[in-house]
């Protein structure tokens, strides 16, 4: 039996810290969980004894009889240790610590945190909290909350909170929203169950069509991709991650490392997963019901039916900003329309119906376009009709959208002339909103779903697992922070699979000449100093040198050059390396994040990438489509089919070099940092011109 069961099954619940005054978090609880209708044993406690709605309370824990398996703790923060080891003496092996007072409130908190879960571990006891509000699940029943009543009428979206404060609003706000929670639980100080324990627990009941996430952090990030690529594969989850801030992005002399800051990890951890990102908790209960009341769509045409222009035009914008298209109608659908609609209507999408649109004009029209082969879903507009109710339009539209296996959406424009039509809607479980843009951003989520669905991959098979036992025994010598020589960077390379332009140290203008003659001309020079890490930034790179001379010539250049714009910069020498045929120049790299491991980057190169930003991110190791999305969402990607001058280039093999090098980060976590800044695309091939790896 998985640990967490008794949260969600218990056979008998004790509530350690009951009270009968009303100003107390124990009476709550102890209210609550008495009248949630939950079925099973109830047992309260309280050293004074006493009754409390008809259920006596014992004075200790080793009084209360069979069954119990999950004990809610309200009791002071100092007796929860002592609280915590009399639940494992009486065989209790669940437990929510709603109390506060621990690590949220500085050291000698935390301290007795961890003290009270040391406790917990050696009794093999699971903990919720502290610091939290408990769970619910509206269809077992059961509230072990202090939350004010009533509890949340039984619904679809399960949600999973770090914040307790922001569970009682969502409850209070949804009652107004139509929508209602199947499970709701809050965990925080997650000292012990986490978000990613709680996941799959919840997305096992069969209630919870949708599972939503308020989330502050992540306790292990590469256990909660593994967790929620199980989890989405059955059911959509969708996470509003707060902390967006740019304060605790690190610091990084990589460009990698500069530009992938935390979210960003974030970003592409939810990506790898299949989970949706929302920027709002709006957004996020917008997309949440559609997800759980609508049928997935089989593509991305959309046909628009509204009674007025304006709302119309705002609809097609929104949906080209969400990369949905507008629907091209069949021959009949357009014969059906023209027969249906006063001759001065549109039928061309978006259909305007004008605003003598009749509620038999709204449901006839939309049960032509959910007819149309080439309509995939419709999105319908309905500002409050000037003649008639809108709940009348919306009483006969709702058995046409019901009848059909395609999603439609309703954007009932307006407040209090629309508020009947909006209970009317949310009671046939269809989802609308008040303006076109949040309905056009919940039907992108389910043409997204159904996408996902469609293409779900196993985890990226290694293309490549090389013998690393010689690189990691040559790794382990270089200190930490410490950019590799350019000779081990070649190796470290060439064990994976990607090309390069050998690069050649030379500590004096002789032996710099001599490589040059050794690699063929034209060659590259470049600076070598330990304290430079982007060249170009002190004119210390030098291109298409020709002959023995030029390099000999060029080196004391360099030098003179640097040494004027950085003094106090240690100079070794030059690198020498042949040039490089013209092509596409693109940055690639690796960045180690602590949470979710090696962070992939793509986008334009040069010298320009940090003022660019044309930059998109993912985590190793990645599938073929994972690197091949990479590049679609880049300029520097897209220009890869050719652009005006620019010939087409190799994306196939910048894909494999990508997912090659993503392999290596995986493979070595010891390396913090690697950037190859540029990498050549040819018409055939890719070589890696510039490359800087770095020790953790």
């Amino acid at each position: 039996m998985n640990s967490l069961t008794p949260f969600f099954t218990p056979r008998g619940i004790v509530v350690v810290g009951a009270s009968s005054h009303p100003e107390k978090l124990g009476y709550g609880v102890a209210r609550n969980l008495v009248q949630s209708g939950y079925t099973g044993a109830i047992h309260l406690v309280n050293p004074k004894g006493g009754e409390f709605f008809e259920h006596k309370m014992r004075k200790s824990l080793a009084e209360v009889p069979d069954p119990v398996d999950l004990a809610i703790l309200v009791v002071p923060a100092k007796f929860a240790p002592d609280t915590m080891r009399a639940c494992g003496e009486r065989g209790i092996h669940a437990a929510i610590l709603v109390s506060g007072g621990f690590r949220e409130t500085g050291a000698e908190g935390a301290a007795l945190e961890n003290e009270t879960l040391k406790i917990a571990q050696d009794y093999q006891i699971r903990m919720i909290g502290p610091n939290c509000i408990g769970l619910l699940d509206t269809h077992l029943p059961l509230d072990t909350t202090f939350l004010t009543p009533p509890m949340p009428r039984p619904g679809e979206l399960a949600f999973i909170s770090h914040s307790g404060a922001i569970c009682a609003a969502l409850i209070d706000w949804s009652r107004e929203q139509g929508f209602s929670f199947s499970r709701l639980i809050s965990l925080g100080n997650q000292a012990d169950v986490s978000e990613t324990d709680i996941l799959p627990l919840v997305a096992e009941d069969e209630h919870s069509k949708v599972i939503t996430m308020y989330l502050e952090n992540i306790a292990d990030g590469a256990r909660f991709i593994e967790e929620a690529r199980r989890v989405v594969a059955k059911k959509p989850v969708i996470a509003l991650k707060v902390g967006r801030s740019k304060s605790g992005q690190r610091a990084a002399a990589s460009h990698t490392g500069a530009l992938a800051g935390a979210e960003s990890a974030f970003d592409a951890a939810f990506e790898k997963a299949g989970v949706f990102r929302a920027d709002t908790t709006e957004e996020m209960f917008d997309w949440a019901r559609a997800l759980a009341w609508s049928p997935l769509p089989r593509g991305r045409r959309v046909a628009i039916l509204t009674n007025a222009g304006g709302p119309g035009v705002i609809a097609a914008d929104a949906l080209d900003h969400q990369d949905l298209k507008l629907a091209d109608f069949s021959a009949e659908t357009n014969a059906a329309l023209t027969a249906l609609l006063p001759p001065a209507a549109s039928i061309r999408n978006p259909v305007d119906m004008l605003a003598s649109a009749s509620a038999e004009h709204y449901a006839e029209s939309l049960r032509a376009l959910l007819a149309d082969p080439n309509v995939d879903a419709a999105l319908v507009l309905l500002p409050a009709p000037p003649m008639y109710p809108a709940e009348n339009a919306v009483d006969a539209m709702i058995p046409v959208i019901q009848a059909s296996e395609k999603p439609t959406l309703v954007a009932l424009m307006g407040s209090l002339q629309i508020a009947e039509a909006s209970k009317r809607l949310q009671n046939a479980r269809i989802p609308d909103y008040r303006f076109p843009e949040r309905a056009a951003s919940a039907l992108a989520r389910l043409a997204q779903r159904a996408e996902y669905l469609g293409e779900i991959e196993a985890s990226a098979q290694p293309l490549i697992s090389p013998d690393l036992t010689e690189i990691r025994a040559a790794l382990s010598k270089v200190p930490s922070g410490i950019w590799l020589d350019p000779e081990l960077v070649e190796r470290l390379m060439c064990l994976y699979g990607i090309p390069t332009a050998p690069i050649k140290f030379a500590p004096d203008a002789k032996s710099a000449s001599q490589l040059g003659e050794k690699l063929g001309f034209p060659v590259v020079m470049k600076i070598a100093s330990p304290d430079i890490s982007h060249k170009s930034d002190v004119d210390g790179i030098l291109l298409n040198v020709e002959s023995a001379e030029e390099v000999a010539e060029g080196f004391d250049l360099l030098v003179a050059r640097v040494q004027a714009k950085r003094p106090r910069a240690k100079l070794e020498g030059v690198l020498i390396q042949r040039m490089i045929p013209q092509g596409q120049e693109v940055i690639v790299g690796a960045v180690r994040d602590p949470q979710f491991g090696a962070l992939m980057m793509f986008g334009s190169g040069g010298v320009e990438v940090e003022g660019l930003k044309d930059v998109a991110f993912a985590l190793a190791p990645l599938s073929e489509k994972e690197a091949q999305t990479m590049l679609s969402k880049t300029w520097a990607g897209k220009k890869l089919d050719g652009y005006r001058n620019l010939p087409p280039a190799d994306k196939s093999a910048l894909v494999d070099a990508l997912r090659r090098l993503a392999q290596l980060a995986y493979d070595l976590p010891e390396i913090a940092e690697i950037e190859i800044n540029p990498l050549t695309v040819l018409k055939e091939g890719v070589v890696a011109v510039d490359l800087r790896v770095k020790m953790r």
